[in-house]
């Protein structure tokens, strides 16, 4: 096995949780950990949150043991803040530190952080040598290839960003004018991994375990983030790392496997959020599992009309029963 290493930090595999907004809390975190992700991250969080000690963004960087190694991603446009947050985050004792610099959300660059900070590659270069200055924990870089195809600074940024203490590229290879449309320019990735020596970890559609292989022997890459992929198929990364260990690929899971999950994921939240934010939070989760498998949307539907989890708990059920006896029947 081939394992990943960043700065003094080994890594168990190659396969990595991306930062994903809204989505990889604590609970997500854990269950990707379970399923073999070798790194999870954190959702971006604001640097100005943190210094002013917000309390729900003080809240986002607490995690359990279990979930090491982990990362945690700093979101903003300003050299000392990046800098006073990155200082904030030690106290939790992360394994590592990820300055955010590809999220293309319109919210995120109209305050000059995320991907617009591609366009200022002089304040790009001041907030990596502040952050890297003031950290004893290794420092990674998520970038999208540029702004748009006509400013693609990848390859110049990664270089910067190597001279000054980097430890770890991670690229996406779409510009943030494309946001998730379009086809990933794996090209530029491989270009990347030529020029530096750091390790580079890609992103960008890897949604299988044939797609990451071939994303590796495409591009050199010494890792895979796997974003969108795993939302509700956290089965993604113990699948794609036995297909790059050369072992006999895992069955992909059965609906009823899935729901199990669904409804073990369902009742961590409940205790940890409450019933109000539990029934929430998990109806996009829902309808992740349960895609693809027939009569998900009306099942969707449902279920976001729905108050209480015991009502949910008990429709979720129902529906694998229904689903399972038709297929056992032979129907759909």
């Amino acid at each position: 096995m081939v394992n990943l290493k960043i700065g003094q930090l080994s890594l168990p595999g190659r396969v990595i949780l991306a930062p994903m907004s809204g989505v990889t809390n604590s609970l997500f975190r854990r269950i990707a950990k379970r399923y073999g992700a070798a790194l999870v991250f954190t959702e971006a969080i604001s640097a100005e949150g943190l210094i002013r000690g917000n309390p729900r963004t003080l809240l986002m960087l607490k995690f359990q043991e279990e979930e090491r190694p982990i990362g945690i991603q700093l979101l903003g446009s300003g050299p000392e803040a990046m800098a006073q947050a990155a200082q904030i985050v030690a106290r939790f004792k992360p394994d590592l530190i990820d300055l955010n610099f590809g999220c293309p959300a319109r919210k995120v660059t109209r305050k000059g952080a995320g991907a617009a900070l591609l366009k200022d590659f002089d304040l790009c270069k001041r907030i990596i040598e502040r952050v890297t200055k003031v950290s004893s924990f290794p420092i990674t870089l998520k970038m999208r290839t540029g702004w748009n195809s006509n400013s693609i600074v990848a390859l110049q940024l990664a270089k910067l960003a190597e001279d000054y203490g980097i430890k770890g590229i991670i690229i996406h290879g779409r510009t943030a004018s494309q946001r998730f449309s379009g086809e990933a320019n794996w090209e530029i990735i491989a270009r990347v991994k030529e020029e530096v020596s750091i390790p580079v970890i890609g992103n960008g559609d890897v949604n299988t375990p044939e797609r990451a292989q071939k994303m590796i022997l495409t591009t050199g890459c010494d890792g895979v983030m796997i974003g969108r992929g795993a939302l509700g198929n956290p089965w993604i990364f113990t699948q794609i790392q036995a297909h790059l260990n050369g072992e006999t690929l895992p069955q992909p899971p059965s609906l009823r496997e899935k729901l199990e999950l669904c409804l073990q994921h369902y009742r961590m939240a409940l205790e940890e959020m409450g019933e109000f934010k539990a029934v929430r939070e998990m109806r996009k989760h829902i309808a992740w599992y349960t895609k693809g498998f027939p009569q998900s949307a009306s099942l969707k539907r449902k279920v976001y009309e729905m108050e209480s989890s015991a009502e949910v708990m008990e429709k979720l059920m129902l529906y694998g029963k229904h689903i399972i006896q038709e297929r056992s029947n032979g129907i759909g």
